[in-house]
């Protein structure tokens, strides 16, 4: 193929979403794409260096020309030259930009991990930069949430953590073993089921060991008087720089939800918890199946089942709308979204044949 798909960059939220997506399906599909207005509705338009590291990593597997590759640049061509292969890839996205970064590496195992799934063989990935970063799922997350949920749709992937890498250094580690998946199968996850248990880790990277045993103490209490026991482990860690966080997962009897709050200088440990806390049972409340960064993270891959999947989720947001849209426009599925009037909604994705 050799002409272009242009994707607005600036559609809907307009943020780096519409990059990661359109370059994991590009790889797939083989197809062109000119992304325009990278990133247009954030305070720094263009490619950060994490961003930048997507774009690399996605080139890596299929040999793609590029053009616009560049840290700020609000416009790229890529031109996938060969099928995605599987194999070894190391990437580190303090290698983006000098002086190094703290950017997501979990955003990048988002955009490697669909077309490395997709392909034959085993591919392993070693990433490195921010595993616990705000605006961003946390290693906790992908490990704990998404790639069991992932499981479910027939994808075998290991993860496993060398070091945490925090805000603003950096500078943590992940590796990565994907196995062939074959075909994909469709997920109908309308109704949740019974909460069945809710674990958590507390984490304290280069601080006091009192900080993370109060975000944990904190948090089961806050839960316990929602009528909800939780087991949550405070761990102390070491790292290139202190960072604090809680990650929460609620096991219901059909699916999973993934919660978390970062800390801050000068953030109490009991605001964090109180911010995790606050997300899981605005989820638990909504009687809703799917929070709504799961459902965003599956559209993809349902898009690619040859039958219906469909997802009850505790909001639509626009993250959502913009992620559907950039499938619909590489032609892959039909999307429909349907809100409910208490502000759930359900998407139905069907590959089109």
């Amino acid at each position: 193929m050799t002409e272009f798909l242009i994707i607005d960059g600036s559609y809907g939220e307009g943020g780096g979403q519409i990059l990661r997506s359109s370059l994991s399906l590009s790889a797939i599909t083989g197809r062109p794409v000119r992304i325009e207005n990278l990133r247009a509705n954030r305070n720094k338009p263009g490619l950060a260096a994490q961003h930048l590291t997507s774009v690399r990593a996605a080139a890596m597997l299929c040999s793609a020309e590029m053009k616009g590759a560049e840290l700020g640049s609000q416009a790229l061509q890529f031109i996938p030259r060969t099928p995605v292969r599987s194999g070894d890839y190391f990437l580190d996205v303090a290698q983006a930009r000098e002086g190094g970064s703290s950017g997501a590496a979990m955003l990048v195992l988002q955009t490697l991990l669909l077309p490395l799934a997709l392909t034959t063989g085993v591919s392993t990935v070693t990433l490195r930069g921010g595993t616990h970063v705000n605006m961003s799922p946390s290693y906790d997350y992908v490990h704990d949430v998404w790639l069991p949920t992932l499981a479910r749709m027939g994808m075998n992937v290991e993860l496993s953590l060398v070091r945490s890498g925090w805000y603003p250094v950096g500078q943590g580690q992940v590796k990565l073993r994907i196995m062939e998946a074959g075909k994909l199968l469709p997920l109908r996850l309308e109704h949740r089921g019974a909460l069945v248990a809710v674990t958590g880790r507390a984490l304290a990277a280069n601080l006091p060991a009192h900080i993370c045993e109060r975000m944990a103490s904190h948090a089961r209490d806050l839960l316990e008087q929602a009528g909800i026991s939780a087991e949550i482990e405070a761990v102390v860690l070491k790292a290139a720089c202190p960072g604090a966080g809680l990650y929460l997962t609620a096991h219901y009897e059909n699916c999973l939800a993934g919660f978390s709050a970062q800390g801050k200088r000068g953030k109490p440990a009991e605001q964090v918890a109180e911010e995790a806390c606050s997300a899981l049972l605005y989820h638990y409340r909504s009687g809703a199946a799917l929070e709504q960064h799961l459902a965003d993270q599956l559209i993809l891959p349902a898009a690619l089942c040859r039958d219906e999947s469909m997802l009850g989720i505790e909001r639509i947001s626009s993250h959502i709308v913009t992620n559907a849209w950039v499938v619909e426009r590489f032609g892959l599925a039909r999307i429909d979204i349907a809100p409910a009037a208490d502000g759930t909604g359900v998407i139905k994705i069907l590959a089109n044949r």
